[in-house]
């Protein structure tokens, strides 16, 4: 009798993540590695394109259809939506549709490269594919001489002053207004300017957006060090500098600057002194005095028990 071989089942590592798999045979998705692994996109885009992918054709992606859905808010869905256009994920183009309204098409690549080249290899067979025609030589006939007519008296126009309208761009002399300057910690320290520093250089971890050099560093140490004093934390100042940028981004290090000059929050209010607490040098009672001696009921004792003196003396 031959005997059965029994295979044991491989070690499960000590640490990290472990798989337990089941096969699936309905109600799946196949999500490529360049999405669920990319490391330039946020998770939020990460999550938003799966999304998408495993959506049926036809249905609706907008930024108002995906923030009903899910609890984040339109403007880090819009955000998301962007990070995936960046890196090819997505293409958005408007089209006319019936009625001569224009209509949003989405369309979602798996393999943005692939997508890329196949669109490539389109353009360049249809270009060698294309019929050339011959241009057929034109005559032109000969122009007839025209009759001559006594020439009609030309109206002289009147000259009409040009009623000025609404500027809606201003001239180039017009002043702008002044840059706000950069703030400034009022009592800064070396543990303060390098917690700016540190949040400035971890930006491009959330934001990749906003890689930025070491001279961009130094030059906005001051600006978040600021925040950092009066009260604002990393993560708040994070989400307040960097949430919706513009695209493209072409200076992310300036639009650090105005956002950290235009939205410094107020300084934190002042703390009230609190007086100590004092024991009574005769009763040995706590009263509340920025000096030691005696509380109130005993400074009166002794006040009356002065005059008393003076009294008997006199006396």
């Amino acid at each position: 009798m031959d005997t059965q071989q029994v295979s044991a089942p491989p070690r499960a590592p000590s640490a990290g993540v472990v798989h337990i798999n089941i096969r699936l045979t309905d109600g799946y998705t196949i999500i490529s590695n360049r999405l669920s692994q990319h490391r330039d996109l946020s998770l939020l885009a990460i999550g938003l394109g799966t999304h998408i992918q495993s959506l049926p054709d036809g249905r609706r992606v907008g930024v108002k259809a995906l923030a009903a859905v899910f609890p984040e808010s339109e403007v880090r869905i819009a955000a998301a939506l962007r990070e995936l256009e960046q890196h090819g994920f997505l293409r958005r183009t408007r089209e006319r549709v019936g009625g001569g309204k224009l209509a949003t098409r989405t369309e979602s690549y798996n393999h943005p490269e692939a997508a890329v080249r196949g669109r490539m290899r389109e353009c360049v067979a249809a270009v060698a594919t294309a019929p050339v025609v011959a241009a057929e030589p034109v005559r032109v006939p000969a122009p007839e001489p025209e009759p001559v007519h006594a020439a009609a008296p030309v109206p002289v126009p009147v000259p009409v002053d040009p009623v000025p309208g609404p500027r809606l761009v201003p001239t180039p002399t017009a002043p702008r207004k002044p840059r706000l300057p950069l703030p400034a910690p009022q009592h800064p320290t070396e543990a303060l300017c390098a917690a700016a520093a540190d949040l400035l250089a971890g930006l491009s971890k959330t934001a990749p957006m906003f890689l930025l050099s070491e001279e961009d560093v130094r030059a906005l140490v001051p600006g978040v060090a600021a925040w950092l004093e009066r009260g604002a934390r990393p993560d708040a100042v994070r989400a307040a500098i960097t949430e919706d940028p513009p695209v493209p981004l072409r200076h992310p290090a300036k639009l650090l600057r105005h956002r950290l000059a235009a939205l410094l929050p107020p300084p934190l209010p002042a703390a009230v002194p609190v007086v100590p607490l004092q024991n009574c040098d005769d009763c040995d009672r706590a009263f509340r005095s920025s000096v030691p001696g005696c509380c109130r009921g005993c400074g009166e004792e002794r006040a009356g028990a002065g005059g008393a003196e003076c009294l008997a003396l006199s006396a």
